[in-house]
């Protein structure tokens, strides 16, 4: 459950940050009031704690990877 979660969140953030280097436009912070606003500093602390949780994806043995899929 964490794992997809975590996939998911990465998904939007790579997203988000196409979209800044394709058209210079963040839709994080536009959809939560700007990139200072908390609810936009939250969402980014969870897309990078995804990231870093996802770290361990690399590390785990093939049959626990099949076991969550």
């Amino acid at each position: 459950m964490l794992d997809r979660l975590a996939l998911i969140l990465i998904i939007i953030g790579a997203i988000n940050w196409g979209s800044v280097g394709l058209f210079q436009f963040d839709i994080v912070a536009w959809i939560f009031g700007g990139s200072a606003a908390i609810i936009s500093r939250i969402i980014y602390i969870l897309i990078a704690l995804s990231g870093i949780w996802s770290i361990s994806l690399l590390f785990r043995d093939s049959e626990v990877n099949e076991i969550i899929d």
